[in-house]
């Protein structure tokens, strides 16, 4: 009884690796998905808005295609996934098919050596094939042949046992992970019900905007202008900014150069007539130098630069606002929505290069190195030009937009010295 039990827990033991694979894909499966479902759940959040107004209904819009493009990006993660669960589905058949051949060839050795012993079962036979030995040393051999094939037989026994659990727990894993399918498919005609619908509304708020063509036209002039004057503003404290760190690392390449040539005069370097090495010239300081690499190493994983649930509703670059005739956008950044009370956070670690007031809010430039992060439209700000931030602090609360349902958005802005960046490959989404 002793031996069957440790039989029965070798066998377990041997089969939990295998299910336990499994269940590591599909956990880690539901955790990716289980975060952007979180995302769009409390996302949903933002779309709703009453009023009429073109301003309202050009935003609503916003909001409602960046829940849009949420719901298709959810949607092609849950077409991966099912993906990737067809490949371990294959793999588990093929597996458990080795298993079954397996464990009827092992069946059939034990079969044969079963009916074998039932044929010498007596221990009369085992002893005239001992004794019928024609020497001492056959007899001996005879004998060690008589207790090898009785272990033989146990151990036959003992991997047929094995291998049948071993078939078992891959069967149970193959239910397990076809359950897993069945429930993801059903969750992606779920989402694309709600795709629908949503892509239904949108098609209903582009034709009533569309009926009131001057004021959309009236309301992206508007836009346009508020944004030149932002842009410009930070364009100047951008080239601000560049200058002081130029001036930064012309002073340290002067302090160098005074140090080396002092280092030169005490070992006699010049009466021998060398000529000191040039320093290289930088625009920037080592320091700068440093945290622009960290920065630039990072790129893809820095966190969203907003707290809590969000939306893109505006992509960085020049596009048409699909559905809306000569309703063309040139963002040179990211707009999010998120919930009223979200704060604006810092993307890494970095110095506080600028705070500024435009439309009576706040804006503000973090420099990390030759890279400044731009946050723009917050009601307050937690910090001042010269602080030191760290990665994910708060730096000052988005506007909320009393007269627009509280409607908030934060512009962001990535700049690499001058050169303005697309933000969205450089956060982790």
């Amino acid at each position: 009884m002793r031996r069957l039990l440790c039989i029965f827990i070798g066998c377990f033991c041997l089969a939990f690796p295998l299910l336990a694979q499994s269940n590591k894909l599909i956990k880690e499966l539901e955790s990716k998905r289980g975060a952007l479902q979180k995302q769009i759940t409390e996302s949903e959040t933002l779309l709703k808005t009453t009023k009429k107004t073109v301003s309202s209904q050009l935003n609503g819009l916003a909001a409602l295609t960046g829940q849009i493009e949420e719901r298709k990006r959810y949607i092609l993660t849950i077409n991966n996934d099912v993906e990737s669960i067809d490949r371990e589905l294959s793999s588990l058949e093929r597996q458990l098919g080795k298993l079954q051949r397996d464990l009827k060839d092992k069946k059939k050795k034990y079969e044969s050596s079963v009916q074998y012993l039932y044929k010498n079962r007596s221990i009369e036979e085992k002893l005239m094939f001992i004794f019928s030995a024609r020497s001492l040393a056959q007899t001996y051999r005879r004998l060690r042949y008589v207790r090898e094939y009785a272990t033989y037989q146990r151990l036959q026994g003992e991997e047929v046992l094995k291998k049948q659990e071993q078939v078992n727990k891959k069967k149970a894993e193959l239910r397990q992970v076809r359950a897993a399918k069945a429930n993801l498919l059903k969750e992606r005609e779920a989402e694309k019900v709600k795709l629908e619908a949503q892509e239904k509304e949108k098609r209903i708020l582009v034709a009533d905007l569309r009926k009131k063509q001057r004021g959309l036209q009236n309301e992206i002039a508007k836009k346009r202008r508020e944004a030149s004057r932002l842009n410009a503003r930070i364009d100047r404290l951008i080239a601000e900014e560049i200058e002081k760190a130029r001036k930064r690392a012309a002073e340290e390449a002067r302090r160098e150069a005074a140090a080396r040539k002092k280092e030169a005069a005490k070992s006699g370097t010049s009466a021998s007539g060398k000529k000191v090495a040039p320093l290289e010239t930088y625009t920037m300081s080592k320091a700068d130098r440093e945290l622009s690499g960290d920065f630039a190493n990072n790129r893809g994983k820095l966190p969203m630069p907003i707290s809590g649930a969000y939306i893109i509703t505006s992509h960085y670059g020049q596009y048409a606002v699909e559905g809306l005739r000569n309703v063309k956008l040139d963002n040179k950044g990211i707009d999010i929505q998120g919930k009223p009370g979200a704060q604006a956070r810092a993307i890494f670690n970095g110095k506080v290069a600028a705070v500024f007031k435009l439309n009576g809010l706040f804006n503000i430039l973090i420099r990390h190195g030759a890279y400044i992060s731009v946050y723009c439209n917050l009601a307050s700000a937690s910090v001042k030009q010269g602080d030191t931030v760290t990665t994910k602090q708060a730096i000052g609360q988005v506007f909320s937009d009393g007269a627009d349902g509280g409607r908030t958005v934060l512009h962001f802005q990535l700049r690499r010295e001058k050169e303005k960046l697309n933000p969205e490959p450089w956060l982790n989404r």
